[in-house]
C-alpha cells in the first residue's frame, strides 16, 4: 500500500487540485469571494470531525501543536486561496495569475534548504526552470489583451499568495508534520477562516442559490477541502517539500486540458508543447531524489 501510494498519489493529487479552479469558476458569479471562502472552508469542518471521531484520531496535546496547524492553515488555505479569488474578482487575468503563482516551487525550494536542511540539487534547480518555461507556454496563450486588472494591488495580492503557500507548506513540513492528519487538518480550517471570515464581512453577503454553486460548493469542500488537501498534508509529509511543490506546475496543466474539454477553451500547438516541457521537468526532478541534512528541532 505505500509503494502504491508513494506511486499514485502525485499524480491524483494534480487531478484532483486541478479541479478547484473549475469549481470557482462555476460558483463565482452567485457569490462574494471571501463569501465563498468562509462557507467552503466552514462546510468542511464537520465532516472532517466526524471522519477523526470515528477513525479514533489522536487530537494535538499540546497548545504549540494547536498553534502550528493553525497557522499552517492560515498560510495554505486563507492566504494563498484568499489572495488568489481577490486578485481574480478584482480583474486580474487568469493567465497572468497561473505565472505569477507559478513562482510557488520556487520560492518552496529557496525555502526547504534554511528551514528543512534540504538539499536541492542541480537537476532539480534545472527541472524548475525547465518547468517555468513550460507553464509559461501552457498559460500565455490563455493572458489575452486585456490587461486592465494587471495592476500593482492584484501583483502584490497574488506574491502574497504565492508566499502564503509556499511558507505554509515549509511550516507544516517543519513544525506539525508529526501530528495526526484528520485533526491536524480540521485545525488548519479554523486558521483559514481566522483569515477569510473577517474579510468577507467587508462583502455583502448576497449569495444567489443555484444548481451550479451548490454543485461547486460540494465539489470544492469534499474533492478539494477534504480529499486534495489530506492528500497534499500525506505528501508533504512523506517527501521533500521542494519536490512536492514542484507538482504545483502540473495544475494549470491539467486545468487548461479540462477547459477545454469542459468550456471549449483552446488548446493550441503552443501549450501542448509547454504541457511536454512540463512532464518533462517533473520527471527531472522526481528522478533523483533530494537529499536531507538533519536540522536541529
Amino acid at each position: 500500500m505505500r509503494s502504491l501510494l508513494d506511486k499514485f498519489a502525485p499524480g491524483i493529487f494534480v487531478l484532483l487540485w486541478s479541479t478547484g479552479f473549475i469549481g470557482s469558476k462555476l460558483g463565482a458569479p452567485y457569490i462574494d469571494p471571501f463569501a465563498f471562502l468562509t462557507v467552503r472552508f466552514a462546510l468542511v469542518v464537520p465532516p472532517l470531525l466526524v471522519l477523526a471521531v470515528m477513525l479514533g484520531a489522536a487530537w494535538p496535546q499540546r497548545a504549540r501543536e494547536w498553534s502550528h496547524c493553525f497557522l499552517a492553515g492560515a498560510l495554505i488555505h486563507g492566504v494563498y486561496l484568499g489572495g488568489i479569488f481577490y486578485a481574480i474578482d478584482n480583474g486580474m487575468p487568469a493567465g497572468i495569475a497561473a505565472l505569477v503563482l507559478g513562482l510557488q516551487p520556487l520560492l518552496t525550494a529557496l525555502l526547504a534548504g534554511p528551514i528543512l536542511g534540504e538539499t536541492v540539487t542541480r537537476r532539480h534547480w534545472a527541472g524548475l526552470a525547465v518547468g517555468a518555461l513550460g507553464l509559461m507556454l501552457v498559460v500565455g496563450p490563455r493572458i489575452g489583451v486585456d490587461a486592465s486588472g494587471l495592476t500593482t494591488e492584484n501583483a502584490l495580492v497574488c506574491l502574497l499568495a504565492v508566499a502564503g503557500i509556499a511558507f505554509g507548506t515549509v511550516y507544516q513540513k517543519r513544525f506539525a508534520g508529526g501530528i495526526d492528519l484528520v485533526p491536524g487538518t480540521l485545525v488548519q480550517y479554523f486558521g483559514a477562516l481566522a483569515v477569510v471570515a473577517p474579510l468577507s464581512l467587508a462583502e455583502s453577503w448576497r449569495i444567489t442559490w443555484s444548481g451550479e454553486l451548490v454543485f461547486a460548493l460540494a465539489w470544492l469542500v469534499l474533492v478539494l477541502s477534504i480529499g486534495a488537501i489530506l492528500l497534499l498534508m500525506v505528501l508533504i509529509k512523506r517527501g521533500s517539500a521542494a519536490r512536492v511543490a514542484s507538482l504545483f506546475y502540473l495544475v494549470p496543466v491539467a486545468t487548461a486540458i479540462e477547459s477545454y474539454f469542459l468550456f471549449g477553451e483552446t488548446l493550441g500547438p503552443v501549450q501542448i508543447a509547454g504541457a511536454a516541457l512540463v512532464v518533462g521537468a517533473l520527471l527531472m526532478i522526481r528522478e533523483r531524489r533530494i537529499g536531507t541534512r538533519r536540522t536541529p528541532a
